[in-house]
């Protein structure tokens, strides 16, 4: 699987309707909910003339978990950070600690990160402020590269088949996403495109379970429910935390900055097979492939998981995020409201799926105009 062919553009008017942070060590707390009393909700205005694009992507999943650990080939070190589905850009910084551990375990101070996403982009950042010279090779860079096409709320989810977890993996996941958690944090401002907004899970279940990844995470994701009637959301059962949520364009441009800034050099070009990449000059490689992994290193456990999201116009007053309900989720940006909800495992075409298309835009619309917030919203 090509990373070129695991991103397109796609427009949606045919579609729709018819510090070095690397020697601290972090303690992650999420801050406290605030009543619902205090929230002013701004309905999404979701009508036909408001969608401005469609977009597609292929999530680069591991069925049995994101991979960070080494191998030898000839006399060079190859470092995997790797297949983190759902997960990637929530936790690129904490896995990027992990494989710069890896890394700086060995004597090499000169390193090849091939990826030019979230992971390769934060794995390069890292290894350079502990002391790595480093190039960057890619066949694609930001804005043209799958991490361009996520969401991008800090919540990793979809991360793993559930029955294929370990205690190991288990614990690898805990420390990623506690590191990323925290160094987002530092990050956060316009430059980055990282702000923090309040999440409302709405379901219309009461108590709906929440996601294994998330259950392991409770001491930084306060899932809190919102008694009925303390809400705007009407007949719907809510929960609320707060999260990050990084706005890819801006976020991976800056991190790109940065890593030119710091001296990084990178390198645009293409690798058809692990023997070029073990042909780079460098000693120490790190592979953030992505979904090409699973090629370039005859790994059966990745496969895509395909998502689509219908962008509508710009609303800057929408300023929080809702998860649900039925799968949906509406995410705001300076770019566009994001609407989506879809995890097509094992599917990689690259077209939308009309079906799919129309849920989600029905799906919002009637949640949005179902809900009648502009009349029962509370004032701040």
């Amino acid at each position: 699987m090509k990373r070129r062919s695991a991103l397109k553009l796609i427009a949606a008017s045919a579609v729709l309707p018819s510090l070095d942070a690397c020697a601290r060590v972090f303690r992650s707390v999420s801050p406290a909910s605030a009543p619902a009393s205090r929230y002013h909700i701004v309905p999404v205005r979701v009508a036909p003339e408001r969608v401005i694009r469609e977009v597609v992507g292929l999530r680069p999943y591991r069925r049995s978990g994101f991979r960070v650990e080494a191998e030898t080939i000839g006399e060079k070190t190859l470092v995997h950070n790797y297949g983190h589905g759902g997960g990637g850009m929530s936790l690129s910084w904490g896995s990027a600690d992990l494989a710069a551990k890896i890394a700086l375990a060995t004597s090499q101070r000169r390193a090849a990160v091939i990826g030019c996403g979230a992971l390769g982009l934060s794995t390069a950042r890292l290894l350079q402020d502990r002391g790595v010279d480093v190039t960057i090779y890619a066949r694609d860079l930001p804005p043209n590269t799958t991490s361009n096409i996520a969401g991008a709320q800090w919540t990793p989810t979809s991360v793993a088949d559930a029955d294929r977890r370990t205690a190991a993996w288990d614990s690898q996941y805990i420390a990623a996403a506690h590191f990323a958690h925290r160094y987002f944090q530092t990050l956060v401002s316009p430059k980055y495109g990282i702000s923090w907004r309040e999440n409302f899970f709405v379901s219309g279940q009461p108590n709906p379970p929440s996601p294994w990844e998330t259950t392991l995470l409770d001491d930084i994701l306060h899932r809190t429910p919102i008694p009925d009637g303390e809400h705007p959301f009407g007949r719907y059962h809510v929960s609320h935390y707060l999260s990050m949520h990084i706005e890819p364009s801006i976020y991976l441009a800056a991190v790109l900055e940065d890593f030119r800034i710091a001296g990084g050099r990178v390198v645009v070009r293409s690798f058809p097979d692990a023997n070029t990449i073990a042909a780079l000059p460098e000693p120490l490689i790190v592979n953030c492939t992505g979904l090409e992994a699973g090629t370039l290193f005859n790994d059966p456990d990745v496969l895509p998981i395909k998502g689509q999201l219908t962008v509508l116009a710009p609303q800057p007053e929408v300023d929080y995020i809702t998860i649900g309900p039925a799968g949906l989720y509406m995410m705001p940006r300076h770019d566009g409201i994001v609407l989506g909800g879809t995890f097509e495992h094992g599917v990689a075409t690259m077209e939308p799926n009309p079906v799919e298309s129309r849920r989600i835009f029905d799906g919002h619309r009637a949640f949005f105009d179902g809900l009648g917030l502009a009349a029962s919203s509370p004032s701040p």
